[in-house]
């Protein structure tokens, strides 16, 4: 064999190596996509079923805020601004920071939920109470709990609810929730408390 004809064939046999292993990395790269996939895909199972949870949680919710049982209102046996007035578990108190009366953003989602229920009882009247802590004169809480009751009432306003089923009152700091004094206790004390009224 010719020295050309020798390297000729080395030349075609290095060529057919050459063509021969690119489908091996074809295969490779090809396998490295479906993992990919695979991994994207079980991410978006994942995703779904969260959502799902989440939809649920939410209709769960929503359901337990449709209609309040017996056992759901209590009588807080006190006069309230038109009749008896009844306590609902379903009714979430917010709070206030210390000397003001705008709704937080934290407490935004509790209004959110009291206003679900309060839908889904179209003939229902709520009395919303303005608290403060001990500090300060009478004078001074009683309008300060007024307004933390009249700012709850327009956010509810806000939400839908008609402002004739709304009755506000202000105790100011005569009625605490907790009677320590210290500022955790203060901090229960500065409250709009949501009860509701007989028809």
């Amino acid at each position: 064999m010719s020295k050309k004809s020798l390297t000729l064939f080395i030349f075609i046999l290095c060529l057919g190596l050459f063509l021969g292993g690119c489908p091996k990395k074809k295969v490779a790269v090809s396998k490295d996509v479906s993992s990919v996939q695979r991994a994207e895909e079980a991410a978006r199972r994942e995703r779904e079923a969260r959502e799902a949870k989440e939809r649920e949680l939410a209709r769960l919710r929503e359901e337990e805020l449709k209609k309040p049982t017996e056992g759901e209102l209590v009588a807080k046996k006190e006069p309230g601004i038109e009749g008896e007035v009844f306590e609902s578990k379903l009714l979430k108190d917010i709070h206030f920071d210390f000397d003001k009366y705008d709704v937080r953003p934290v407490d935004e989602a509790v209004l959110k939920e009291n206003a679900v229920f309060l839908k889904n009882n179209p003939k229902m009247k709520i009395q919303i109470e303005g608290h403060c802590d001990e500090r300060g004169t009478v004078e001074y809480n009683l309008a300060l709990g007024e307004r933390r009751a009249n700012n709850t009432k327009k956010y509810l306003v806000f939400l839908g609810i008609p402002s004739d089923r709304i009755s506000t009152i202000s105790f100011g700091k005569e009625r605490p929730l907790d009677k320590g004094h210290h500022e955790e206790a203060w901090a229960r004390n500065r409250r709009a408390h949501i009860v509701v009224l007989s028809k």
